[in-house]
């Protein structure tokens, strides 16, 4: 969560890591996966303090954000697989709310975490290369949307901007179609261009 003082800065860092994930994942994965540890340690520590300590929250973003990238570099073979675990949790959760309304079940979540996970590390190269794709499509999506509606990003909370990946809103549901099309260019330049095997 950040202040919304914080949101236009933060959506252009969006935009900027999305792209980086989306289009050079593989070949900067050792980057990516600081770029991921910053928001996702940054997000997990400015949730520990009330909205209305805006400085206590950046403070809190910055040092969760810089311990959550040097977890995630350093614990290279761990970030994979949390990455095919996440991805499998994103497949729960995407091919359930076609099908059905609310959460899917926690075993399927678990089941497909683990198939991720177990998988990642099969075919790093291959889920590598997909999951910054798809990640990073994702990620550049949602900075996108930021900048272009302050209003409709800011108002899902009073206090904060909260990101919620798989719950677009009522009008943007154009979103999931989006980021499948962004995610499968970016798989294609990355195995044709920057994923390329030098020789």
């Amino acid at each position: 969560m950040l202040p919304h003082s914080y949101e236009p800065a933060a959506a252009i860092l969006l935009v900027l890591g999305g792209a980086l994930s989306c289009f050079a994942g593989y070949r900067l994965f050792r980057v990516v996966l600081a770029i991921y540890g910053f928001v996702l340690g940054g997000s997990i520590a400015s949730s520990t303090l009330a909205a209305t300590n805006a400085s206590g929250q950046l403070l809190a973003w910055l040092l969760g954000g810089f311990v959550g990238a040097i977890v995630l570099v350093l614990a290279y073979f761990v970030g994979i697989a949390l990455i095919g675990a996440g991805l499998g949790a994103l497949v729960a959760h995407v091919g359930w709310s076609y099908f059905r309304a609310g959460d899917p079940p926690a075993v399927l979540i678990v089941i497909l975490a683990i198939a991720g996970a177990i998988g990642a590390m099969v075919l790093q190269r291959y889920v590598i290369i997909v999951a910054t794709a798809f990640g990073g499509a994702w990620t550049l999506l949602l900075g996108v949307v930021a900048m272009m509606d302050r209003q409709g990003a800011a108002s899902r909370s009073a206090d904060v901007w909260v990101m919620y990946p798989l719950t677009p809103a009522p009008d943007q549901r154009w979103l999931p179609v989006a980021w499948v099309a962004l995610g499968l260019i970016g798989t294609a330049v990355q195995l044709g261009v920057t994923a390329r095997k030098r020789t």
